[in-house]
Parts: structure tokens; C-alpha cells; sequence
């Protein structure tokens, strides 16, 4: 037998995997193919759709969730300063404008190169930090889209913190 003649076994599908955790959580999720994934996560503000796609040539694990509004022409400036501003205190993902549809959306990836395989503590964080960063901003975006708030002012109302009791 040479070197060439045996085949690695393929890594497990981390799409697989998401199912078996939203399986676990009672989340509705919605199989579309044997690389993706949605699945529906209850929030403060709205139930967020995750979005998982595993590129299998890129070898990374795709996630999107994105927000249940759209921005339309008016505040697309705003909106646009207000991502650069959130973007900037964001340690893992990000969030984008998708132009063509006018949808906000966080997005991040998991490169699993080299047959590298995803735990499912990996993956429930990497799902658990789409969802704490969209209700941490959601309302910020809903600042400056509803009621025309500066995206100064949209971010210090949702990072207003308080300490103690009343």
C-alpha cells in the first residue's frame, strides 16, 4: 500500500451537529439541505432565524441572522455610521448592511481547516454570541431607523448600564 492509496476519513458535517443542538434546545429548525441550516431562536425583541451554511471547498461554517426590519433609503447613512460603531465593540462577528435588500444582519465563520471537527460548546457559543450581539444592538437600530436617534446617540442608550438597586 503506498502513501496515495488511503483515503482520510472525512471530517463530520458540523451542520449535523447544529441540529443535534437545536434538537437538544426545543429550538424549530428547518434542515434545507445537507450543508445548511436554520434555525429559529426566541429573543427579548423579536425570534431571531440563524442561518448556518457549511462551505465545504472554503472549509468554514458560515452564520447570519439577520433583523426583522428593513432600512430604507433615509437612514442608510446613519445606519451605515451606526455598524461602523458597533462593529468597533464587537470581539467575535460583525454586522453588515446587505445593500440590494436593505436588511441588517450579523454575521461570523468558523474555519474548521484541515479536518479540524467543531465540539458542540464551540458551536453553541459561536450561536450564543449571533444571538447576545443582536439583542445587545437591536434596539440601537431600531433608534435611528424609527425614531430618527444620532447613531451616538442610539449606542449609548443600549450600552447604558446600571449598577445596584433602587
Amino acid at each position: 500500500m503506498s502513501l496515495v492509496d488511503f483515503e482520510l476519513p472525512s471530517p463530520i458535517n458540523p451542520v449535523d451537529l447544529i441540529e443535534q443542538i437545536a434538537a437538544s434546545h426545543d429550538w424549530a429548525f428547518d434542515r434545507s439541505g445537507d450543508d445548511e441550516i436554520t434555525i429559529s431562536v426566541a429573543g427579548s425583541f423579536c425570534d431571531y432565524n440563524l442561518s448556518l451554511s457549511w462551505m465545504g471547498a472554503l472549509e468554514a461554517l458560515h452564520l447570519a441572522c439577520a433583523f426583522d426590519f428593513k432600512v430604507n433609503e433615509r437612514p442608510k447613512n446613519e445606519v451605515m455610521r451606526l455598524l461602523a460603531l458597533v462593529n468597533e465593540q464587537l470581539w467575535l462577528g460583525h454586522f453588515d448592511l446587505w445593500q440590494a435588500e436593505g436588511v441588517i444582519m450579523y454575521r461570523n465563520a468558523l474555519l474548521l481547516t484541515e479536518g479540524i471537527e467543531a465540539g458542540t460548546g464551540q458551536l453553541e457559543a459561536m450561536m450564543a454570541a449571533a444571538v447576545e450581539a443582536c439583542e445587545r444592538y437591536y434596539q440601537a437600530f431600531q433608534f435611528v431607523i424609527w425614531a430618527g436617534k444620532t447613531p451616538e446617540e442610539a449606542l449609548a442608550a443600549v450600552l447604558f448600564e446600571t449598577h445596584g438597586e433602587a
